[in-house]
């Protein structure tokens, strides 16, 4: 027994020192499991030397291009995030009557396509204007408030967009949609594929497979007379940001995200890789037609996983014809609807 003596001493002595050391311990432990851990600065470079923003991205969002009117701040607090994202994603997976009209749609939920099962890039700007600071686009020009209203003009005969393939949106056509630029988030696949080459990077996109090829050469853009519905996109680099100004646009490609902007407006977009996981966008629309000044936006980017599959989307032009019909069918009832009461009356 003598011989255990100084060992069970020893072994006292070192649990004492750890329940007395412990609470200190723990408080440290604590402290930095508080504290997000710093993000690396992005250091990897493309074999010419180029930064690297190649990978899979998203810009999921549930953040507006304009701040909303009851909002007049331009940060939520990580608990009014929160609440603000629960919200408008319990309201995007509300389900409509059943039996109407407006029924006949996608169960995004089902088919796992609400924004809020997938990635989020996560923003705690009210809104993605950044400037001006009220984080809302400028006031239209007298130029830009008529042509929109003529456009608007178009969308309101007996019909509206149903009234003939002419008025049948791009995206419904599946032509185009939300490819951008700029790139804004969806309703759904908000995703993208960036790979670099020598003198070209290439944006692919998820939403109709739409893809961006910008050249880095300096060659001069392409004629005036020539529109495009992604526009004509020229790029180089200004240190560690990628600079990507784009024009020869068409309106038609549905750039209703610019609100109302005119064919000849200049984008200008700025791509920054902030650390592994990050992607900084920002594009400022140059307008003096239909807006009053430039205004700028910011959209994170986040990394996910790929790859990016194809989307199938071709019932806007092979259902062309039956939806024609049907607006055709609906007119005719309620031209019937109408006589019928007429006659009763």
């Amino acid at each position: 027994m003598n011989h255990r003596f100084p060992l069970l001493i020893a072994v006292l002595a070192v649990a004492i020192a750890v329940v007395l050391l412990a609470p200190a311990a723990f408080s440290q432990a604590s402290s930095t499991a508080t504290k997000a851990p710093a993000a690396k600065a992005w250091t990897k470079k493309t074999p010419d030397g180029q930064p690297d923003l190649q990978g899979y991205w998203t810009n999921n969002s549930y953040t507006p291009l304009a701040r909303p009117a009851n909002v007049n701040k331009e940060y939520y607090t990580e608990a009014e995030l929160a609440q603000t994202v629960k919200t408008r994603a319990a309201n995007e997976a509300e389900q409509t009557v059943p039996g109407t009209v407006g029924d006949v749609h996608y169960d995004f939920t089902q088919f796992g396509l609400d924004r809020s099962q997938g990635t989020l890039a996560k923003n705690m700007r009210t809104a993605f204007i950044i400037d001006p600071a009220d984080g809302r686009i400028p006031p239209m020009t007298a130029e830009g408030t008529k042509r929109q209203a003529d456009r608007n003009a178009v969308l309101r005969v007996p019909g509206g967009q149903w009234d003939s393939v002419q008025n049948v949106n791009t995206g419904t056509r599946c032509i185009i949609q939300g490819a951008g630029p700029p790139m804004l988030p969806q309703g759904y696949n908000s995703n993208y594929q960036i790979v670099q080459g020598a003198g070209y990077v290439m944006i692919l996109v998820e939403m109709i497979g739409d893809l961006r090829i910008i050249p880095l050469d300096g060659r001069p853009p392409i004629p005036s007379s020539v529109r495009q519905y992604m526009g004509d996109s020229r790029g180089h680099w200004e240190g560690d940001t990628l600079i990507v100004e784009t024009s020869n646009f068409n309106y038609r490609a549905g750039n209703a995200n610019l609100r109302g902007a005119s064919d000849n407006f200049k984008l200008i977009e700025r791509f920054k890789r902030v650390d592994e996981n990050t992607l900084s966008y920002q594009f400022t629309v140059n307008d003096p037609s239909t807006y009053t000044k430039p205004w700028t936006a910011e959209v994170p980017f986040a990394k996910i996983n790929g790859p990016i599959f194809e989307m199938a989307c071709h019932e806007g032009n092979y259902g062309l014809r039956n939806i024609l019909a049907g607006a055709r069918a609906d007119e005719r009832r309620a031209a019937e609807a109408a006589a019928k009461k007429a006659t009763q009356e």
